[in-house]
């Protein structure tokens, strides 16, 4: 197990380096920068704009410099200084504009994450085990809805049907009393009532789809000739049921790691606007916009990294609960 995942961890290594490389090159691609447009809005509202204060932003901007030596300083002074750069829309560093919204950006995920999990895996068990039931026929039918409806629709009436019938707002993490104030336990306890709706809005897409993917997987291992042996020699279903067909049946569930942990720090960007909740992914969004290139670069690369390293995660988890898929990769 242990050379397994010494030799997972080296082959990531020139994947970062790859997908740095890819990421710059990216944000690099459209035409223009960001003090093209900084400079076109200045002339827009009248400002008249000079060459020499034109050679002066581009030279602190950095702008002046060939895409591979930006590049090259950018990467080393995140290796080695942890200095992601700084946001030219902002005006700070990229770790202070991203370090303000993290926190509560992986709240928020982590609760909804909890939320999925918590709601799907009993729910596809159940119906699972209760095929073509009244419940499992309701399930699939919510499912579908689910899956159907997009996650700012689903906010948009939400908030339509808070703010008609109970004449409440729904919209942010704070009520206006608290939405400035330092933090404190009432803080905290303001923002816990008003979490529920961003946790229903963004988990509802991913339930519904966890739900249909532990249903299928559960039924095809209670029909395997493993299940019938046990089953005939005298196990309890319980025991049976738990001990080996849901332990096989949550292996996609534990693959999906993969892209769960960039979602706890992207979030939902149209949600995170209708809801007008201060994550990160409005700012994500803002920077490509704006062609913020260190703040978009940052996000995009931290998302691959998490990407990455939640594949990784996977594979150890998967490589634990099913040794068979060890043996294998060990084989090749």
């Amino acid at each position: 197990m242990l050379s397994y995942i010494v030799r997972r961890i080296i082959q990531l290594i020139p994947l970062l380096v790859a997908i740095s490389i890819i990421t710059f090159a990216i944000i690099e691609l459209p035409p223009g920068d960001y003090l093209t447009m900084y400079i076109v809005q200045l002339e827009q509202s009248g400002t008249k704009v000079s060459e020499d204060e034109i050679a002066r932003l581009t030279q602190q901007y950095g702008l002046d410099k060939p895409i591979h030596r930006r590049y090259l300083m950018w990467i080393w002074n995140i290796v080695r200084y942890g200095n992601f750069g700084r946001s030219f829309q902002w005006q700070k560093p990229v770790s202070e504009v991203i370090g303000e919204r993290i926190a509560l950006t992986m709240v928020i995920s982590i609760c909804t994450l909890i939320f999925v999990w918590g709601v799907s895996i009993p729910i596809g068990i159940y119906v699972a085990t209760h095929q073509y039931s009244l419940p499992d026929y309701a399930f699939t039918f919510l499912g579908f809805i689910g899956l159907a409806i997009p996650n700012f629709l689903l906010a948009l009436v939400l908030m339509y049907l808070a703010f008609a019938h109970l004449g409440i707002s729904v919209t942010g993490l704070f009520s206006p009393d608290y939405a400035d104030a330092p933090w404190n336990w009432a803080k905290v306890w303001d923002m816990i009532q008003r979490l529920w709706v961003p946790i229903i809005v963004i988990g509802t897409a991913g339930t519904a789809s966890l739900i249909r993917i532990m249903r299928g997987t559960l039924l095809d291992e209670l029909r395997k000739p493993y299940v019938i042996t046990a089953r005939a020699k005298g196990l309890t279903e319980r025991k049976l049921l738990f001990k080996y067909p849901v332990r096989i049946a949550i292996n996609p569930l534990i693959s999906t790691i993969g892209w769960l942990l960039p979602l706890i720090i992207s979030g939902e960007a149209l949600t995170a606007i209708v809801l007008n909740l201060p994550t990160t992914g409005p700012v994500l969004l803002r920077a490509l916009m704006y062609q913020d290139m260190y703040l978009a670069g940052s996000f995009v690369l931290i998302l691959s990294v998490l990407t990455i390293t939640g594949t990784l995660i996977s594979d150890i988890l998967l490589a634990w609960l099913d040794p068979r898929i060890r043996y294998e990769r060990v084989s090749e």
